[in-house]
């Protein structure tokens, strides 16, 4: 609800576990990552509610796990337009709750995540050990598109996340980070494209050598990226651009847009076992730092 009027209906799939299972069972899925629902990080409000309403997310969501450990892990969420509220709560998301990481969107309040502000962030989760998963959200723009409003789920949405995660690269936030694990989501966007140009550039421009100490294309390559491109011949470029060991199982589960059959997806592409052991589960577990 925003000021008294119904905003948006979300389905008992998103909230109850035990339809969940449901339906994970239908699709052939063994264990599912739930992390909130995007717009509900809600950087746009005063640091103390925003933490308020995180810490309110992750003690759902912390539930909705414990009545299926077994076949749920939990993300949490932050305050990051409260970086000292963010980083209590990364802790006790971690720590207290156990959770292997967290949900942050491709930007807070129009500062992308390669800022220098978000920089006490990164090194907190690195530091912790802690999972991150980058989700777009309030994309840059969507002005310019013409059509319905879910336009900016289809269209938009991959050009923010490409973009935040190019200045993960660019602002030397993985070079410092080396042990920083993060995945992008809807396949990194239109990362995979912007990679050959970036590249050309770095060796074009000295300033982005000096700026970036390794090549963009190798760095790239300690991202991991989710499989929800909703096309086989894409999901090949992705894995020949990340390599087999950096794409985990996405699927925007319970919403519209989510992949309908996201296991059958990587099955009819990938023949080799041990790859798609890795594409299919492997890859998620060593990104959330689990063991089977």
């Amino acid at each position: 609800m925003l000021s008294g009027k119904v905003y948006r209906t979300v389905s008992d799939r998103a909230w109850d576990p035990t339809r969940r299972l449901e339906d994970m069972a239908q699709q052939g899925v063994d264990r599912q990552v739930l992390s909130p629902m995007p717009e509900l990080l809600s950087y746009w409000l005063d640091g103390a509610d925003g933490a308020m309403l995180c810490r309110y997310l992750n003690e759902q969501i912390a539930a909705m796990v414990a009545a299926a450990p077994q076949k749920f892990f939990g993300l949490g969420s932050v305050p990051l337009q409260d970086m000292d509220r963010a980083l209590v709560e990364l802790e006790f998301a971690v720590r207290q709750l156990g959770f292997p990481g967290v949900e942050i969107g491709t930007n807070v309040n129009g500062a992308v995540l390669g800022d220098p502000a978000l920089e006490p962030f990164f090194a907190a989760a690195e530091a912790l050990g802690a999972a991150v998963f980058v989700h777009p959200l309030r994309p840059t723009g969507k002005e310019r598109l013409v059509g319905p409003a879910n336009l900016e789920q289809i269209l938009a949405f991959p050009s923010e996340t490409g973009l935040a995660a190019a200045s993960l690269l660019t602002s030397g936030v993985l070079a410092r980070h080396r042990s920083l694990r993060i995945v992008l989501s809807h396949g990194g966007g239109t990362l995979a494209l912007l990679l050959p140009r970036l590249q050309h550039g770095w060796r074009t421009f000295e300033a982005l050598r000096v700026q970036m100490p390794e090549a963009p294309v190798d760095a790239a390559c300690r991202f991991w990226v989710d499989s929800l491109v909703y096309d086989g011949g894409t999901l090949a470029q992705l894995i020949d651009r990340f390599g087999d060991a950096q794409v985990c199982v996405g699927s925007d589960f319970p919403f519209q847009i989510s992949e309908q059959d996201p296991v059958g997806r990587i099955e009819a592409l990938v023949l080799d076992p041990e790859a798609r052991d890795r594409l299919l589960s492997g890859n998620a577990l060593r990104w959330l730092g689990v063991t089977r």
